[in-house]
């Protein structure tokens, strides 16, 4: 069976049969990024994507160190000269205390974080993964697994074109590969489709953001707020503000399925009642709002498992690996696909079925040496945290600590040298070792 010649347009072709060596499902960063790492490899690649570049996603538009490195493994330019904007580290805010960490000067991770919008960071991404060979289809939405019957094992995807207008339109087209990645977020309908459920024992967070035209739109510290306030009442969450280096800033706040107000009360009013709040000069009034409050699912420490099954691997939101500390997913998602693309790509280079099966199978375990520990704690954390009075009592006593701050920065943001590192380093890299990885 020759190869379709699969290309960066609308999938507006009669319904035919591609064959490819992987197929990934989803070109946001976790997908985009395997594809980017497969097509590397010297493997035919095709990345279905169900909506047209650009477009929007619900996200903080914050990157820490973590995702910076992983752009820069994709050999992106990601100087302020190709539209980034850096920042030193965060501010904190919180019972009446402010306070400025930089991000840690650590040999593993550069000491900068970026800001970038979504409308274009994941077109950025997939151009990336084209230039490495990989085929993307955009405006294709994948409907189902095609499945072996005997087996089970996922054998490619059918899928539908779709119009400029988000509809399906036109004869459904099957796509075959030697195997599946499924990078379509939190509500990965493959997933679903090949039998796999979320896991009820693992949090889960819920965001809501908009942009304002903000007079700090520059600010060069990604700022965090410990305490919402409401006049004399503490609102369930924690806010951000980070600005976009565009004359506007993305707002947003995030809550944990920890707390008793988890979907009991108006997200989009509590982040207006929040900002209220605020001093005016900050700006944050409607006239000054640029886009409609939006709100996304945060999936959290692994709660969709397992993480390869019957040919299929899963990555970023669609396996539930959003940090339970911080809410970070786009570094998690695009450290997952590099993992997953060499997996695959070793994997591939086996000459026997159950040799190539026996590599597979190391995807879930490396996943979990890597994540697994440091996901166990940070759900003990999210516990911790559920009641805002937590929160506010952790702020009160930790804020004016600089010393104490800094690790517990190291500690949310899984900041920390793997091997050596400080005396801090050590202490969390045990303390995820010897938590339970499940």
């Amino acid at each position: 069976m020759t190869r379709e010649a699969v290309t960066t347009t609308p999938a507006t072709a009669p319904a035919t049969t591609a064959e490819a060596d992987v197929i990934v499902v989803g070109a946001g960063p976790g997908g985009s990024t395997a594809a980017y790492h497969l097509a590397q490899a010297g493997l035919d690649v095709l990345l279905l994507e169900k909506t047209e570049f650009p477009r929007d996603k619900v996200c903080g538009d914050g990157l820490t160190p973590r995702a910076v490195k992983q752009l820069v493994n994709m050999g992106i330019d990601v100087s302020p000269q190709a539209g980034w904007l850096h920042n030193k580290g965060l501010r904190i805010m919180g019972a009446g205390h402010q306070l400025q960490l930089h991000w840690p000067e650590l040999s593993s991770f550069p000491d900068y974080g970026l800001v970038r919008p979504r409308s274009d960071f994941d077109q950025i991404l997939a151009t990336q993964a084209v230039k490495a060979g990989a085929h993307l289809r955009e405006r294709t939405n994948v409907t189902g697994p095609i499945l072996d019957e005997r087996s089970g094992r996922i054998l490619g995807v059918t899928a539908k074109p779709v119009d400029e207008r988000g509809r399906q339109s036109g004869d459904e087209v099957s796509y075959r590969s030697r195997l599946v990645i499924a990078a379509d977020g939190n509500s990965t309908r493959l997933s679903l489709a090949m039998g796999l459920r979320k896991r009820d024992d693992r949090p889960m967070g819920v965001a809501v953001r908009t942009y304002y035209k903000n007079p700090n739109s520059n600010d060069d510290w990604l700022e965090s707020w410990l305490e919402l306030w409401d006049g004399e009442n503490l609102l369930p969450g924690y806010g951000w503000i980070f600005g976009m280096g565009d004359g506007t800033s993305n707002v947003g706040l995030g809550m944990l399925n920890t707390s008793k107000s988890f979907g009991n009360v108006d997200y989009k009013d509590v982040l207006k009642r929040w900002l209220a709040q605020l001093p005016p000069e900050r700006g944050f009034i409607d006239e000054n709002m640029t886009q409609p409050i939006r709100g996304a699912a945060l999936p959290m420490g692994f709660n969709r498992q397992p993480h390869y099954t019957r040919g299929m691997l899963l990555i970023g939101d669609a396996g539930g690996m959003v940090n339970p500390f911080n809410g970070e997913g786009i570094a998690y998602a695009m450290e997952s696909a590099s993992i997953a693309a060499e997996v695959v790509a070793q994997a591939l280079a086996r000459e026997t079925a159950s040799q190539r099966e026996l590599a597979l199978l190391d995807y879930p375990r490396i996943l979990k040496q890597t994540y697994g520990g440091y996901y166990t704690l940070g759900r003990y954390f999210v516990k911790l945290i559920g009641d805002p009075r937590v929160m506010q009592i952790a702020a009160q006593k930790g804020l004016p600590h600089t010393g104490l701050m800094k690790i517990v920065l190291k500690l949310l943001a899984n900041l920390t040298d793997p091997r050596g590192g400080d005396a801090t380093d050590r202490v969390i890299n045990a303390l995820a070792k010897v938590a339970p990885a499940a």
